[in-house]
């Protein structure tokens, strides 16, 4: 978790960036971050699961992929995700909101109904009522959805050495998470904002622009 302080008077945003392996999450995240900064915004740089350090270390439990002869359940994996979820929003993202940060999440919890619900098969619902739980009233002020065909995004992560137990998935794993995306998209426009990321990257950034200086 990354706070950057500018002097300004304007309130708090809640800012989450969305998507499957390889769309440039990681990239975009820095941008929006910059682009609200040169706006004059105060923002918290954070990520999920993860962005406190008991939630880090719930980020490298579900993330590993070494546990020999036992397989992380769906249902542990969904609820571990939110017992980091719980920290992260009580001890980063409210307090930052409450000062009047811009918050830019790499992730929060539609990743659980694309990853978990889609991906796993967990029922929408059970998910929802986790999200009521553990979010209360907190809103999500816009989404930011990278999309990009899965085996285009799947083509750009062959460069890595490393993938976690979740990048290690079939593609048809994440074919079934990027159609949840989308059709949570369809129903919530409001907030949701789908940016082609098969794009070249200014063409990306330019949509994103377009988005921020809306909610601006």
């Amino acid at each position: 978790m990354k706070v950057v302080s500018i002097n300004t008077s304007a309130i708090g945003r809640f800012i989450t960036l969305e998507g499957i392996e390889g769309v440039g999450k990681s990239t975009q995240l820095n941008f929006v971050a910059d682009y609200l900064k040169q706006k004059n915004r105060n923002v918290t740089i954070t990520r999920e699961p993860g962005g406190t350090p008991i939630a880090e270390a719930i980020r490298k439990l579900v993330l590993n992929s070494s546990f020999h002869d036992e397989k992380l359940t769906a249902e542990a994996e969904l609820l571990l995700f939110f017992a980091a979820r719980a920290q992260h929003i009580k001890n980063v993202i409210k307090p930052a909101l409450q000062r009047g940060d811009w918050v830019v999440c790499d992730r929060f919890t539609e990743a659980s109904y694309a990853y978990q619900g889609g991906g796993r098969g967990i029922d929408l619902e059970f998910i929802t009522d986790l999200q009521k739980w553990i979010q209360k009233d907190l809103k999500i002020d816009c989404i930011l959805l990278l999309d990009a065909p899965v085996e285009t995004a799947l083509d750009r992560t062959h460069h890595r050495t490393q993938f976690d137990r979740i990048e290690l998935e079939t593609c048809d794993f994440f074919k079934r998470a990027r159609a949840t995306y989308l059709t949570r998209a369809k129903h919530a426009p409001a907030i949701y904002h789908i940016i082609d990321a098969s794009l070249p990257l200014k063409a990306v950034q330019s949509q994103i622009k377009h988005v921020l200086d809306k909610l601006i």
